[in-house]
C-alpha cells in the first residue's frame, strides 16, 4: 500500500474504521480483444455506482467494502456478463486498498464502444489511480446533437443546448470548437480528441448562434460550400425555440469570419395560425454528392435525403434552387422482414459514402424501438444517396436510455479501411425515469463499425441506384 495516499485508520473499540484509503483499480475489458470499455457501470448491492471512464477503468475507493467480497451487479448497453443462477448478471470481487482487479464483458451490440467525446472527466478514475493526465477541463459538462462540416482545412463541431459547471443554465444558443482534419491518432479506446473551443475573454467557451427573439437557438444543416469568387463559406440552418419544445422561426446563418460566430442571414418562416408548419427547408445533416452527369449537389436529410440544391452559396440561399426528394419512410430489417421506421424529427441519423465499402451508408434511430424507445439504431446501405436501401442491421442497443441523432464520421477514418465511426447523444430524456448515469448523461459517444464484420452482411445485398449507375461523391469541404 502507498503511503502517501493513505491518509489513516483509526482504531476505535477494535473495531476498524478506515477514513479514506488507496482506491483499487477495477478494469472492465472485452472479451476477446482486450479493449477497455468505457460506459460500463458496476453497482453494488448498497446501490453505490461505479462507471468505467474512456480507459475502461474504475477507482474504486469504498472504505466499508475493501478486504471483503463484494458483489457488482453489471450494466453495459451491450456489453455484459453471463447470468448467475438466479438471473442476475454480476461478478464477485474482493477489493483491496491498491490492487487492481478485472472484469471480462461479452460484447452482445455489432457496434464497439469508443467513448466520450464531450464533457468533463473523461479519464478521470485513471487519472485518480495515477495512471492518465486527467486533461484540460473546459467547464463544459454536456452538450448536446453534433453538426460537423470541413471548412478551411479545419473541422467544424457544433452542438446545442450545452450544460457548464458554473450554473444549471448553460448555453442555449449553440457553442462550437475546431480540430485538425485527421483528428483522431487511434480507433481504438481510450479515444483522445482534442477540441479547440471558440472561446470568451475569459477563455471560456461561449455562444456562437445567438439569433433574435426569445428562446435557444438550434442549428441544422452546417455545410461549407464555394461562393462565386471561389471562397467557402460556412453556413446553415437556425430555429427559434419556445417552450416546451415549439419551433416557431426557422432561418438561414453564415459564419461571420471575423467575429467567428453566425449571422442571420434572411427569415425563412415565422409561426403564424396562416402557416402553422414550415415550408420545406435544409435541416439535418448535409453531404456533398456529385451525380453521374458531373453535377455537384449538396443534399439535406434526417437521415434520409429530403431536400437538395447545386453544391453553392448562392444556390444555397435562394428558395427557387431546392429541391424536394422523397425519401423512404420505412427500411425492412434483414432477415425477418419487418418494417423499422426511422425516426422522423431532428434527431435521427445521417449518411455518408464509404470509400472501402463503395457503397452509400447510414446510421439511423429507429422511432418507437425496443428496449429502448429512441436508442435503437440501424446500418444500412445503398447504391445511390437517394435510394433505395437495402435490408436494415440493428448494430445498438440501449437499456431504457436514450441515443439520438447519430452522425456518421467517414473523415476522421482512413478511406480505404473497413471502418465507419458514429457518435450519437447519450441521455436519460424520452426514457422511462432512467438514472442519469454520471460524466455520461447528455454527452456525445462515439462508436465503431467494423464493415467487415459478417454481422453486417445481411445489409449488403446489392441494389441498383434508380439511374442504376453507381454515383461518386464530393469530398464537401467546400475549398
Amino acid at each position: 500500500m502507498n503511503p502517501l495516499t493513505l491518509i489513516g485508520v483509526l482504531w476505535l473499540g477494535g473495531v476498524g474504521a478506515v477514513l479514506a484509503v488507496e482506491p483499487c483499480a477495477i478494469e472492465v475489458v472485452e472479451r476477446g480483444s482486450g479493449w477497455p470499455v468505457p460506459l460500463v457501470e458496476l453497482r453494488t448491492t448498497h446501490q453505490q455506482r461505479f462507471v468505467t471512464d474512456n480507459a475502461g477503468r474504475i477507482a474504486f475507493d469504498l472504505p466499508e467494502l475493501m478486504g471483503r467480497q463484494v458483489w457488482f451487479e453489471v450494466i453495459g448497453h451491450g456489453y455484459e456478463v453471463a447470468a448467475d443462477g438466479f438471473g442476475y448478471r454480476g461478478v464477485p470481487l474482493r477489493p483491496e486498498p491498491g490492487g487492481t482487479l478485472r472484469v471480462t464483458v461479452q460484447r452482445k451490440c455489432i457496434a464497439r464502444r469508443l467513448g466520450r467525446l464531450t464533457g468533463a472527466g473523461l479519464l478521470a478514475e485513471s487519472a485518480q489511480l495515477g495512471l492518465e493526465d486527467g486533461g484540460v477541463e473546459t467547464g463544459v459538462l454536456g452538450c448536446d446533437s453534433v453538426q460537423v462540416a470541413a471548412h478551411r482545412g479545419r473541422l467544424f463541431w457544433l452542438w446545442g443546448d450545452t450544460t457548464l459547471a458554473r450554473h444549471p443554465l448553460g448555453i442555449f444558443h449553440s457553442t462550437a470548437a475546431t480540430t485538425g482534419e485527421r483528428a483522431l491518432g487511434s480507433f481504438e479506446p481510450p479515444v483522445r480528441l482534442r477540441y479547440e473551443y471558440f472561446t470568451d475573454d475569459r477563455g471560456l467557451p461561449r455562444a456562437v448562434g445567438r439569433m433574435p427573439g426569445d428562446g435557444p437557438t438550434w442549428i441544422s444543416a452546417c455545410v461549407s460550400l464555394p461562393d462565386g469568387k471561389g471562397q467557402a463559406r460556412l453556413v446553415a440552418s437556425y430555429m427559434k425555440i419556445r417552450p416546451p419544445l415549439e419551433a416557431y422561426e426557422w432561418g438561414l446563418c453564415v459564419w461571420n469570419e471575423e467575429k467567428r460566430e453566425f449571422d442571420r442571414h434572411r427569415v425563412l418562416w415565422t409561426k403564424s395560425a396562416e402557416a402553422p408548419s414550415p415550408p420545406p427547408h435544409p435541416e439535418g445533416h448535409a453531404v456533398v454528392w456529385t451525380d453521374g452527369a458531373g453535377r455537384a449537389w449538396v443534399l439535406f436529410g434526417n437521415p434520409f435525403p429530403a431536400l437538395r440544391c447545386p453544391a453553392t452559396f448562392e444556390a444555397w440561399q435562394d428558395p427557387a434552387s431546392w429541391e424536394v426528394l422523397e425519401s423512404p419512410g420505412a427500411l425492412k430489417s434483414a432477415g425477418e422482414g419487418r418494417a423499422v421506421k426511422p425516426h422522423r424529427g431532428a434527431h435521427s441519423g445521417s449518411i455518408a459514402w464509404h470509400g472501402w465499402r463503395r457503397r452509400w451508408v447510414t446510421v439511423f434511430l429507429e422511432a418507437l424501438g425496443k428496449p429502448s424507445a429512441f436508442g435503437e439504431l440501424w446500418y444500412a446501405e445503398a447504391a445511390s444517396p437517394t435510394g433505395p436501401w437495402g435490408p436494415a442491421v440493428k448494430v445498438l442497443s440501449h437499456d431504457n436510455y436514450t441515443f439520438y441523432n447519430p452522425r456518421l464520421h467517414v473523415e476522421l477514418s482512413p478511406p480505404d479501411a473497413p471502418i465507419l465511426l458514429f457518435e450519437g447523444t447519450y441521455t436519460m430524456a424520452f426514457a422511462d425515469h432512467a438514472q442519469p448515469t454520471p460524466r455520461y448523461d447528455y454527452n456525445q459517444i462515439l462508436y465503431r463499425l467494423d464493415l467487415d464484420d459478417p454481422a453486417l452482411a445481411p445489409a449488403g445485398r446489392r441494389r441498383e441506384s434508380p439511374q442504376g449507375a453507381q454515383e461518386r461523391v464530393g469530398s464537401g469541404e467546400g475549398q
